[in-house]
């Protein structure tokens, strides 16, 4: 069984939970996938600030496969995936998000690094430049 959650750039530029999901609601291996994607979308942010750099567009999917077929209390998760897709404003901020990205996931995001040692981790990231091209 797969359990996942989205979060996304709002337009004050805080992460939430994307549809209908609100942490209420969430069963705790919900949460701690929450967690992860929180903590690495702030992560994120933040080194993309320091880049002098905003996306316009910011989601942050996490997944973790359990060992079960359906949720149970001695579930564990045998895996881990976070996908990133990020929308810049020009070739330059999409190459400041992208090493943002690989550095808070190789790096500087502590859920991350933490679940990476629960089992293991892998990553997606997309980086798509919204720049009109130019005749």
């Amino acid at each position: 069984m797969t359990e996942k959650v989205n979060v996304q750039m709002n337009r004050a530029g805080r992460l939430e939970t994307r549809g209908s999901a609100d942490c209420a609601a969430m069963n705790p291996k919900e949460l701690l996938l929450y967690a992860a994607a929180q903590c690495a979308g702030l992560t994120a942010l933040g080194i993309m600030k320091r880049e002098r750099m905003t996306p316009k567009n910011f989601e942050i999917s996490v997944a973790g496969e359990l060992s079960t077929e359906t949720l149970r209390a001695e579930s564990v998760f045998t895996c881990f995936h976070v996908i990133y897709n990020v929308s810049c404003a020009s070739e330059s901020d999409c190459a400041k998000a992208s090493h943002a990205l690989e550095l808070t996931h190789d790096k500087y995001c502590g859920l991350v690094q933490m679940l990476s040692r629960i089992a293991p981790v892998t990553r997606e990231i997309a980086v798509v430049n919204t720049e009109p091209v130019k005749a």
